[in-house]
């Protein structure tokens, strides 16, 4: 984690030239009045997504608490929205796309989706599954003595957390699904 902090000014860096370039070529193609017009109008409509995805992800935690659902897909759709909005409301036109990337839906599942993978990642998995709720898993049967079955390869069985395999025996026998609560 530190590392990551150790390259964040250059990271702020590469992205503020990265700025500057895009938008004297966007101005060099439309000029610098539209150039200029087009930040502007990013900048407002992200501040005004800033404010709707702010309300609507309080909304939709207090209702997940309410009912007693875990809260996790609500936050972690929540945080992809509002960083969406904060990237469009940064002036400037890759921040923007980077912004619309993430509000869109086929984006935003895909964001949201790496945030619980990484959450899970970092976190036991007792708290993941009260963040995200009980989490499908494949079960595969042993025979009575719990010896792999002859001739078979090995394979990845039996999860230990999110994220975590622990290589085991391919058992023959059916596959049986369920959900792990507790």
């Amino acid at each position: 984690m530190r590392r990551g902090l150790a390259l964040l000014p250059l990271g702020l860096l590469l992205l503020a030239v990265a700025e500057i370039a895009v938008f004297a070529a966007v101005a060099h193609a439309l000029g610098a009045g539209w150039a200029v017009l087009l930040i502007a109008a990013s900048s407002i409509a992200g501040t005004a997504l800033l404010r709707r995805e702010g309300i609507r992800g309080w909304r939709a935690f207090r209702a997940a608490a309410e009912q007693r659902r875990p809260p996790g897909p609500q936050v972690s759709n929540s945080l992809v929205g509002l960083l969406g909005a904060l990237l469009l409301a940064m002036p400037g036109f890759v921040s923007a796309i980077a912004g619309l990337l993430l509000i869109v839906p086929p984006g935003r599942i895909l964001a949201r989706r790496a945030v619980e993978r990484f959450t899970e990642r970092r976190v036991p998995s007792a708290v993941a599954g009260d963040l995200f709720g009980p989490r499908r898993v494949r079960v595969h049967q042993a025979d009575p003595v719990g010896e792999p079955a002859p001739q078979s390869p090995t394979v990845a069985t039996g999860v230990v957390s999110p994220g975590e395999v622990r290589p085991g025996p391919v058992v023959t026998g059916e596959v049986v699904e369920g959900e792990i609560i507790r």
